[in-house]
């Protein structure tokens, strides 16, 4: 590992050193008491973070399994599916339901817009759908779809709502029941602060009705029902990643100690002082959205410049791991992680490399203009 590395990506996440200890400790029997009284720890402490009294479920998963899994759960071969998309990942959860068969229409957004309500509304009066899918925390634009509203709309219907909180749950609030959202997934590596490895499921009594019809399409491994089955047994029904529970428990822990409210807070005051300096020294926020992430900073890179020789420059003169886009952005946008364990001193140094680096590539700014900047909001967010 190159001195000074920092993973700064929007995922996964820089691993605090008593989350890794976690992890390395003895492996136990995960059919034994140890192993469920750990699950069933990580499960009621996981509910105030997901904003529910559902059971949460566990998979050896990553985000984009569990975003199948959620495919496979709800779709039929005699319903069809609304995927809302704004991003790179929304894409890619149509691309799912293409891949198992499953019926569906996707209603594109501008990427780097917020989503449309008035027209998700008016989709949904043209046809009567499943479920609509939509990312809630869409990391390729760094913009949040507004689930409350989309709840509402979806409250006294039949359709499900659905979505993926990979990069949101533990960074940006989520409150499952009271917004009506049917299923959440998400997974372990992002604001949850643990190694990749571990996916998450809460399913309402809403989604189990549908769920329990059986008209779903065939699923094993990813099958809600086998899983819950086993959960109320204290298990899963296939080998758990063991050591990322361990971890997961450790995380909590943290978060709970810091207190959810305060963490929620902490993500929303630190990136919007990112976002302050950099547009500071000449890159803004990309897009026109207003409902802005908390936990990923999207910036666009000026018409001269490519992001990736950011990226790079960052990396070989810092040791700084920032993301581009592996996407239509590619070169437009780059994205900075802001989640998890992370303080003011970690966005000052993110921006005091941005400072280094960008001179050599071309890019004219008043120097100190960002770490300026980041340290006004930070004083003005303070005092608020």
């Amino acid at each position: 590992m190159p001195d000074g590395y920092r993973l700064r990506l929007p995922g996964p996440t820089f691993v605090p050193a008593r989350i890794r200890q976690a992890t390395a400790r003895l492996i136990v029997n995960h059919r034994g008491p140890e192993f469920r009284a750990m699950l069933a720890d990580a499960e009621e402490r996981l509910k105030p973070i997901f904003g529910t009294r559902n059971r949460i479920l566990f998979f050896a998963a990553s985000g984009s399994g569990m975003m199948e899994a959620a495919v496979v759960n709800i779709a039929s071969p005699d319903t069809e599916l609304l995927f809302v998309t704004h991003g790179q990942f929304g894409e890619r959860f149509a691309s799912i339901a293409a891949a198992v068969g499953a019926r569906y229409d996707r209603l594109d957004m501008p990427w780097g817009s917020d989503i449309d309500i008035d027209a998700v509304a008016g989709r949904l009066r043209e046809k009567t759908y499943r479920a609509v899918f939509v990312i809630h925390n869409e990391s390729s634009t760094a913009i949040v779809a507004d689930l409350a509203r989309l709840g509402a709309l979806l409250r006294d219907t039949s359709t499900l709502l659905v979505t993926d909180s990979v990069s949101g749950l533990a960074g940006i609030e989520m409150k499952q029941d009271e917004w009506g959202v049917d299923v959440v997934v998400s997974a372990s590596q992002k604001a949850l602060m643990c190694p990749p490895g571990l996916g998450l499921a809460s399913v309402s009594a809403k989604a189990w009705e549908v769920i329990e019809r059986g008209d779903h399409i065939p699923a094993f491994y990813w099958d809600f029902k086998r899983v819950l089955a086993s959960l109320e047994k204290g298990e899963t029904p296939f080998t758990p990643a063991v050591p990322i529970v361990y971890g997961l428990i450790e995380a909590l822990d943290m978060i709970h100690a810091e207190g959810l409210p305060r963490v929620l807070a902490r993500h929303r005051r630190l990136s919007a002082a990112l976002r302050d300096g950099a547009a500071a020294i000449g890159l803004p926020v990309f897009g026109t959205g207003s409902n802005l992430s908390s936990t990923v900073v999207a910036l666009s890179v000026p018409r001269e410049m490519d992001g990736a020789a950011i990226v790079k420059a960052l990396y070989q003169r810092h040791r700084t791991v920032i993301a581009g886009s592996r996407n239509k952005l590619s070169g437009r946008v780059i994205r900075i992680g802001t989640m998890g364990d992370f303080d003011e001193d970690t966005i000052l140094t993110d921006l005091a490399h941005l400072e280094n680096v960008l001179p050599d590539l071309g890019h004219a700014f008043t120097p100190g203009a960002g770490i300026a900047a980041a340290r006004a909001s930070l004083a003005g967010s303070a005092r608020s």
